[in-house]
């Protein structure tokens, strides 16, 4: 049982620095630490505002388009991480 449980315990330290590895963040003086997207959610961002200054797309599609990203990949990682908590427990 000891065994068992500290098993778990180092797979969720292990996942959790994975996590902290995958992230980026930013420090900033008033706020704090600041959670920044990964390099290619950037690059989507950043494609998705130069498609609307360039009024190739209206600014309320690359809004929704935008916010539509950030709510999927929301629900993967929340996903993904109920998988490996279901995972954990087996």
């Amino acid at each position: 049982m000891t065994q068992r449980t500290s098993e778990a315990e180092s797979q969720s330290d292990a996942v959790q620095r994975v996590r902290e590895a995958r992230s980026f963040a930013v420090q900033l003086p008033v706020l704090g630490r600041v959670p920044l997207p990964r390099p290619e959610q950037l690059a989507f961002f950043a494609a998705i505002g130069l498609l609307a200054a360039v009024e190739i797309i209206e600014w309320p599609v690359a809004v929704t388009i935008a916010a539509g990203h950030i709510l999927l990949t929301d629900q993967h990682n929340r996903a993904v991480q109920e998988i490996g908590e279901a995972l954990e427990g087996v």
